[in-house]
């Protein structure tokens, strides 16, 4: 599929989505919204995909909102917003609900959405250059993308309220401290750091990875029992799956798994 404001690249199981308004820095219309949507329905659908690195064109990741945009829409902000986060939400969802597990390299500034994303994904990773900033209530808006479900839980309720409520700005280096991001790296070395994680959970077992994020992702609604009764069934199905025997093989045999994802 062709796509005009980011790109999506695919090699060795791992895909590469780059959100590509460099001019605008990244910034999310209701064009870039409705492509994150398809491209995260391939991600999803593809059997090849086995981890998705998300990042954007330098040398911004994604300074959130296309407010230029808004400004333009006039009277009907309303109605474009609503279809805005339809799009971009139901592409979130499908990142987050799919096997293959998820890498934000975060380059730049990660502002309003682009924060978003980065809460939304499995893993971080920054370049030391990065910065972090809610920065919505500034514009007098709420937050979106999927912030006021995954940020909570991965950081807790008082620092998700200080980031939202104070437009608190991060470097990366507080990212890493707060449990925003898991790794800082030099600038030039963000990709390649990335595509090594990503290559090596690809060459994983993909479908135990879903499981994981399925049963993380639920973990905070459930009760005690309904949670293990869940990790129960999870490990019993994917003792079921080819990587599942594998795995259990290589481990008797002393020897590396060769998993296929299936």
């Amino acid at each position: 599929m062709t796509y005009q404001t980011l790109t999506l690249t695919r090699s060795d199981g791992v895909a590469v989505l780059t959100l590509n308004r460099p001019s605008a820095a990244n910034t999310i219309n209701d064009v870039l919204a409705r492509e994150f949507m398809r491209a995260a329905i391939e991600c999803d659908d593809a059997d090849d995909i086995r981890a998705v690195v998300l990042t954007g064109a330098p040398p911004m990741f994604c300074l959130g909102g296309d407010l230029k945009s808004f400004v333009g829409a006039g009277d009907a902000l309303k109605s474009k917003l609503k279809e805005i986060t339809a799009d971009l939400h139901a592409g979130i969802s499908r990142l987050t609900r799919m096997n293959a597990p998820v890498i934000a390299a975060v380059n730049g500034i990660a502002a309003g959405a682009g924060f978003s994303l980065v809460m939304a994904a499995d893993l971080a990773i920054a370049a030391q250059s990065a910065s972090f900033v809610m920065a919505y209530t500034n514009a007098g808006l709420a937050p979106d993308g999927s912030s006021t479900f995954f940020m909570p839980r991965r950081l807790g309720d008082r620092r998700a309220r200080e980031l939202m409520l104070t437009n608190r700005t991060l470097s990366a280096n507080d990212a890493l401290d707060w449990g925003v991001v898991n790794q800082v790296v030099p600038d030039a070395q963000l990709m390649e750091t990335a595509m090594t994680l990503a290559r090596r959970l690809a060459a994983g077992p993909t479908r135990a990875y879903g499981a994981v994020k399925s049963l993380l992702n639920g973990s905070f609604e459930n009760g005690l029992e309904t949670q293990m009764e869940l990790e129960a069934r999870a490990i019993a199905d994917m003792s079921a799956t080819d990587d599942g025997r594998e795995g259990v093989a290589a481990f008797i045999g002393k020897r590396k798994p060769q998993f296929t994802g299936r």
